[in-house]
């Protein structure tokens, strides 16, 4: 019997047969090359089961969901679905009549409308039948109301924004007729109020014997959502366990094979003291972006000073810190760093007056997937590689090196594709290129996105560190884990700046003022801006700084 199958100790033993697999991996085994990505691993997803897989990056969970959804064909070992074997190799039909995928990276076609894509290759029964587009279409809003999102499907893709993209991918694999769904990140461009819909859908359609396999490096969900838990390391199954058996520190032990070095849900690293006379590095004054994203969002960042900006997905807060980037052109409002402006809308001009960024969507807006992680990771240094805007081949091999050894990043070398790395080893070649330039002020929308525990830690640390060297840093995110090595902290909600957190927030304080949760901390005023009413100081807080303690 599979390991996932066999009953505790303390459960009774019934006659019955145990309930056969929805989906199954049994010994499965892949290479790449000289990179053995899974080795005899196992897996079994019972019907109406939510099954939670985790691990680190480079764990082999990417390499799994590949030849559980036929787009990889295993080495050693058999794939089957309810006790039979697998679809052909190639047979794509057959596949997506026994799984559907919400794949870490979207597949959104982005010039086809909102219905289009949610029924794509189902748009009628058959090639010869006329598609009924009303009827397609009022289908697709029918769909997409169900998780609160209200677009018009004749909208194309691309006008869309991050989360209802996401909502669209999901719905298109819940509404395909499988009985077996992998969910693979799904929460990652979501917000709070996303992410209980999408939950509830799921929870109903557990209801109805649809089983899912459901990874993420987001353990709370994992605990909030699942019955079973599988932990992946080195390419093998190392733990499968009912959640409610396996505890937080047990279950981030399992993934890394290590003790935790820190509390659960906290960074082990102590945040310094910030010094409130260091000169301001970055400013923003003012700011408002087309299409009411954000309003007259004002705020300051010092030398030597980490400011978080939270919010959730549909807050802004990500918009603005495109903005300061050079990725987006303000309708109103004046960036700065150091005093001199910076002309909106113009990446060039960012990164002329210091500006590094780490985007949000690595996949998108971060990586080349055909280029070499040394060609990643030098792209943004010109100025370091040669005099008078040449590139030095010995300076530019140098520099990578010394940025692949600093960021721990895992490649054969450093003209290796970075299509060829783990998620957590591309996130760190596109944190490693914003670090390469040596930038005065260093923007970084969620620096963690999609990358296990011990990466995460190591990456925040790796951002804490540069303004830990004087400069200057903004953390974009809506994640807790993100923002709790800051300095301060500042809230977004419906475009504007509404409150500001210094060290030792409560996770419930944030959450709700991110949420907008009547009662929350309410607006204060932030130190060193303009644009923002002053106002009296409430409990907790002291005249002048502003700041919740």
């Amino acid at each position: 019997m599979h390991p996932s199958m066999r009953p505790s100790s303390s459960s009774p033993v019934h006659s019955a047969a145990p309930p056969r697999p929805v989906a199954e991996a049994d010994g499965v085994s892949r290479r790449f090359g000289a990179t053995v990505a899974l080795r005899s691993a196992d897996i079994a997803v019972l019907p109406g089961e939510a099954h939670a897989l985790v691990g680190r990056n480079g764990a082999g969970k990417s390499t799994l969901v590949g030849l559980l959804t036929g787009l990889l064909r295993p080495d050693a070992g058999v794939v089957r679905f309810d006790g039979g074997p697998a679809p052909a190799f190639g047979d794509t039909r057959a596949w997506r009549s026994r799984v559907a995928c919400v794949h870490q990276r979207s597949t959104i076609l982005p010039e086809l409308t909102v219905a289009e894509n949610l029924f794509l290759d189902r748009q009628s029964a058959s090639a010869l039948r006329p598609i009924r587009w009303k009827r397609l279409r009022a289908r697709a809003a029918e769909l997409l109301g169900e998780y609160g999102v209200d677009v018009d499907p004749a909208l194309r893709a691309r006008d869309l924004s991050v989360g209802q993209r996401q909502f669209v991918e999901i719905a298109r694999a819940l509404s395909s007729g499988a009985r077996f769904v992998v969910l693979d990140e799904p929460t990652a461009k979501l917000d709070a109020r996303g992410i209980d819909l999408l939950f509830a859908k799921l929870r109903a359609l557990r209801g109805q014997g649809v089983a899912f396999l459901y990874i993420s490096h987001h353990l709370r969900e994992v605990y909030a959502l699942c019955d079973t838990v599988t932990v992946f390391r080195d390419a093998r199954r190392v733990v499968t366990a009912p959640v409610s058996e396996l505890g937080h520190r047990d279950l981030v032990e399992a993934m890394t094979g290590e003790q935790p070095s820190a509390p659960e849900g906290r960074t082990s690293r102590a945040v310094p003291p910030r010094d409130g006379d260091a000169p301001v590095l970055l400013s923003v004054e003012g700011l408002t972006l087309p299409g009411g994203v954000c309003r007259d969002v004002s705020f300051a960042v010092r030398a030597g000073e980490a400011v978080g900006l939270a919010g959730s997905a549909a807050s802004g807060n990500a918009q603005v810190g495109e903005a300061v980037a050079g990725l987006r052109k303000a309708a109103a409002g004046r960036i700065a760093v150091a005093g001199r402006p910076v002309r909106t809308g113009s990446v060039p001009h960012a990164l002329a007056a210091g500006i590094g960024l780490v985007p949000e969507d690595r996949h998108a807006q971060g990586l080349v997937p055909a280029r070499g992680v040394g060609e990643h990771v030098t792209l943004s240094a010109g100025r370091r590689l040669g005099p008078f805007g040449t590139v030095l081949p010995s300076r530019a091999r140098a520099l990578a090196d010394r940025m692949i050894e600093e960021l721990d990043i895992k490649a054969p070398g450093s003209a290796t594709p970075v299509a060829a790395l783990s998620g957590g080893n591309q996130q760190k070649v596109v944190v490693a290129r914003a670090l390469a330039a040596e930038p005065r002020v260093l923007v970084t929308i969620r620096p963690a996105n999609g990358v296990d525990v011990r990466s995460k830690e190591f990456l925040l640390g790796r951002v804490r560190r540069v303004a830990d060297e004087g400069r200057a840093v903004l953390v974009v995110s809506d994640e807790l884990d993100d923002l709790r090595m800051c300095d301060r902290t500042l809230v977004m909600c419906h475009g504007r700046l509404t409150g500001a957190f210094g060290r030792g927030w409560s996770d419930r304080d944030m959450v709700a003022a991110m949420e907008d949760v009547p009662g929350a901390p309410g607006p204060s005023e932030e130190p060193g801006s303009e644009g923002t009413a002053p106002r009296e100081p409430g409990p907790g807080e002291e005249a002048g700084d502003g700041v919740r303690r």
